[in-house]
């Protein structure tokens, strides 16, 4: 530590608790300002545009300084939390009427990336996650264990999850479904290369990673002897990883946690695995260009509560493989329609605000009075709800096993009319925003407190009999007792009437046309108003405190709640859904295979202003591969996603966008679509896509489905013909997934004569004196041609360059198969000649129409004679 002997006494205390966070920004309470110093006041006045001054010296050197007022510190905290900054809070603990020298002050919390669980710095729709990771350098891996240990938390809920990637592949699609906040990671990391685009990153020593340990503070926190019960004992990485994360957590939040009272273990083998590109293809919550607009989680999530809509978005991205689980969310969709549920749920739900967020507060001690009035006014909807709920199952048609999940919802989501009652004893109807505004615990809930209260405030009684007793003793009917703050109490009259006031009135106040007086009876009654207004505020911040202990008993109760409210309002969403976008219930099946009769793309039909033209998929054990050809902008991305969309939303519980559809289940869903450099690794187009490519080829099974669209398109023509006909080889009779493979290459095609497992359709277009009309329908059979001069003439392409495409195209098909490196190379100045080709002139048109080759010598002449005299 420097030195402090040189510094004043404030200075060296603010250096002390510097030395313990020497990388994160202190906020150091001083009055109504926090106020930051040195290197951390710099930093703050560039990120936060506050001015940098400048407080006395220390050390002989001039204190650079910069503050922002405590009552506005929450907007300043999520503008620094959202650069990825983390914030030590200093307060004021002593005090200061008995302090000697500064007042005592420490670290009440540290505020990070992806710990915060205040509102205002939390987007209320999206999970803010905190993820550790380690590799298997640990002493104690085998070989055979998995690469990575991964454990995620989400503060806001106390969701504690672990898993175990096999390979630096699973770990970024890992990476790419939490999209973490934080993410700390050991020292002793390999590759640092697999996350060091990631924000948030926090180097973590070794030794936190430690198993052993991690094994006993968990049991500690869950207060357990072991962590069987979990099922996460035979997973060390993840452990060694979760241990990590906790002691973070423990260390920056400096309070219990008991919101955390799990661990549980995610794997793979439980979901459909989407890989990072996958996720980034099919736009689930985020497209391509990195906004929220037109996503699939745009158009699914009308959620009335933000924890469902959080919830949503995690079933997007964690699609499941268990058809018991699955068949339960589609018959509670089909319950909620048949009952006719939807828009007397959904109202009932958007009361009930964010539960979810509100315990995680109220269990962190951090919660604010409007949190608990929120909470209040939640449990105050349940009955309604629950008769909602209850009227259904006794209506509903259905038989016992079909309603038995809602059923299992409206248990969980049953009212608390204990806790109900506590909250609307103790909190008045519309508190303050804090605490130390006083006005918040309600009148009657405690007694003494209503006694400090009446005499804080006045007690009103009392100066109404003092009033009318001053009255009739001076004979003065003006006479007024009054109150503000600044002056205190005082009897107020006319200076006119003042001239014949009583003895024992002492002046307190002259105005322009009154007089104030105070007497011995009201300075004392004064004493004791500010005397109750003191222990008034004392004793409320003390009951807020204990409302904190009185309702954590219930805090398992509330998170159950809180679960099941989310659950239905998924549900209740896609039933809405259903409804509206005229989506349907697809069978599902263990059987392999994919029957979509009139599919269509859940985003582009919304963003369409025309009919969108849906169109079928099927793909069973006798045909598992469609070769799928036809012009640019015909449509055959649009048909491939909208295939893997529909398979993804029927893993997810959620009707489809199809007249009928029959999904076999699939172990994971891969996609090739659009490829740009990665510029960042030094890698072109071609390397990304055949990176993926190499990817699909070795994960992919029997069980997959598979998006390939443009393989090969980066290089040469006979080297992408040659790699794409290969990966359709190995994919269709080796790996046999289920596949859709769309190109240009009409070479492709061929194999259905050769592959019995394989198909070609097309998507066609309509051509009419050059001019292309997309038809969008798929139709079974490959296309007759490419239409690409057509697009490429839309497009804008200069006419000389698309004459002179057709005039090599026509040399092209003369040949017996297709290829640039025999054609004539063109001159530079070949593009002018074609730019007066362009004019038409008849000329040029009889010279462009004949082929000189079929020309005897006396026809040459002759056409030369012709030519002359034409020009």
């Amino acid at each position: 530590m420097t030195d402090l002997c040189s510094h004043t006494p404030m200075m060296r205390q603010y250096l002390t608790i510097k030395a313990e966070f020497p990388n994160i920004l202190i906020f150091y309470r001083m009055g109504d300002f926090y106020e930051l110093f040195f290197d951390d006041a710099k930093k703050a006045s560039d990120l936060l545009d506050i001015s940098l001054t400048a407080r006395g010296k220390t050390g002989g050197n001039a204190i650079p300084m910069a503050g922002v007022p405590y009552h506005a510190v929450e907007n300043y905290l999520a503008k620094l939390v959202s650069l990825g900054e983390s914030v030590a809070i200093c307060e004021q603990i002593g005090d200061p009427a008995t302090s000697k020298g500064p007042v005592e002050r420490k670290v009440v919390r540290v505020i990070t990336p992806g710990t915060v669980s205040d509102e205002a710095l939390l987007t209320d729709r999206q999970d803010n996650l905190i993820v550790a990771i380690i590799d298997n350098q640990s002493t104690k891996a085998k070989s055979s264990d998995p690469a990575f240990g991964l454990a995620y938390l989400d503060m806001a809920s106390g969701r504690f999850v672990l898993t175990e990637p096999q390979t630096e592949e699973q770990l970024q699609a890992e990476l790419q479904r939490l999209s973490p906040a934080e993410l700390l990671y050991s020292e002793s990391m390999r590759n640092f290369s697999l996350i060091e685009q990631r924000k948030g990153l926090r180097r973590r020593p070794e030794w936190e990673f430690d198993f052993d340990t991690a094994v006993k503070l968990l049991n500690t926190q869950f207060g357990t002897k072991e962590l069987t019960g979990f099922g996460v004992d035979d997973k060390p990485l993840g452990l060694a990883a979760a241990g990590c994360l906790f002691q973070y957590v423990k260390d920056t939040q400096r309070t219990a946690l008991p919101h955390i009272r799990a661990i549980i273990s995610e794997s793979a083998n439980t979901g459909v695995v989407l890989d990072a590109a996958t996720r980034r293809n099919l736009e689930l919550t985020q497209n391509l260009q990195g906004g929220f607009d037109n996503t699939l989680a745009a158009i699914l999530d009308k959620s009335s509560t933000p924890v469902g809509s959080r919830l949503l978005k995690r079933w997007l991205h964690f699609p499941l493989r268990d058809l018991t689980v699955l068949h339960n969310r589609q018959n509670t969709i089909s319950d909620i329609i048949e009952a006719d549920l939807i828009s007397s749920i959904q109202p009932l739900l958007k009361g009930l605000g964010d539960i979810e967020r509100i315990i995680s507060r109220i269990a962190l001690g951090s919660a604010r009075p409007r949190d608990f009035a929120r909470l209040r006014f939640a449990l105050q909807q349940l009955p309604s709800l629950q008769n909602e709920l209850q009227g259904e199952q006794q209506q509903s048609p259905q038989s016992e096993s079909t309603t038995s999940y809602l059923k299992t919802l409206a248990q969980q989501s049953l009212p608390m009319p204990e806790l109900q009652h506590l909250l609307e004893q103790a909190i008045v109807e519309n508190p303050p925003v804090l605490i130390r505004d006083g006005g918040v615990i309600a009148p009657g809930y405690h007694q003494e407190l209503d006694v400090l209260r009446d005499l804080s405030d006045g007690a009103t009684e009392f100066l109404a009999q003092l009033e009318q007793r001053e009255k009739e003793r001076t004979g003065i009917h003006s006479l007024k007792v009054g109150y503000n703050k600044v002056h205190g109490f005082f009897i107020e009259m006319s200076r006119t009437a003042a001239v014949d006031v009583p003895d024992d009135y002492i002046r307190r106040q002259t105005l322009k046309n009154n007089e104030r007086f105070i007497t011995e009876e009201l300075k004392q009654h004064e004493e004791k108003v500010l005397s109750a207004q003191s222990k008034f505020l004392a004793l409320e911040k003390t009951l807020y405190q204990e409302l904190f202990d009185k309702v954590l008993p219930d805090l398992e109760q509330l998170q159950t709640l809180s679960q099941a409210i989310a659950e239905l309002d998924v549900l209740t969403t896609f039933a809405e859904r259903a409804l509206t976008l005229n989506y349907v219930k697809p069978t599902l099946v263990k059987e392999p295979g994919i029957n979509i009769n009139a599919g269509r793309h859940v985003v582009v039909e919304q963003m369409t202003t025309d009919a969108f033209i849906a169109n079928p998929v099927l793909l069973t054990e006798q045909r598992k591969m469609l070769i799928i050809t036809g012009p640019n902008m015909g449509g055959k991305s649009t048909y491939m996603r909208q295939t893997a969309l529909i398979v993804l939303l029927a893993h997810i519980g959620c009707y489809v966008p199809a007249s009928s559809a029959t999904i076999g289940l699939v172990d994971r869903i891969f996609t090739r679509i659009g490829a740009s450099d990665d510029l960042a690794s030094g890698r072109s187009t071609f390397m990304v896509e055949m990176t993926e490519t190499a990817n699909i080829l070795h994960n992919a099974t029997d069980k997959s489905l598979v998006l390939l669209d443009e393989i090969g398109r980066g290089t040469s023509t006979y080297d992408g013909l040659s790699l794409a006909w290969a990966c359709a080889e190995m994919l269709a009779l080796k790996t046999k997934a289920f596949t859709l493979f769309a190109t240009h290459y009409f070479e492709m095609t061929l194999l259905a004569d050769q592959i019995e497992n394989l198909a070609n359709v097309h998507l066609d277009a309509v051509e009419h004196d050059d001019n292309i009309v997309f038809m969008h329908a798929v139709q079974e059979g490959a296309a007759s041609k490419s239409f690409g001069l057509q697009v490429a003439q839309l497009a804008g392409v200069p006419k000389m360059v698309i004459k002179r495409a057709k005039q090599r195209l026509s040399e092209l098909e003369q040949q017996q198969a297709p290829t640039i490196l025999t054609a004539t190379p063109i001159q530079s100045d070949a593009f002018e000649q074609l730019n007066l080709a362009t004019q038409e002139h008849p000329a040029l048109t009889t010279l462009i129409d004949t082929d000189v080759n079929d020309l005897s010598p006396r026809q040459a002449l002759e056409l030369l004679f012709k030519l002359k005299e034409q020009l």
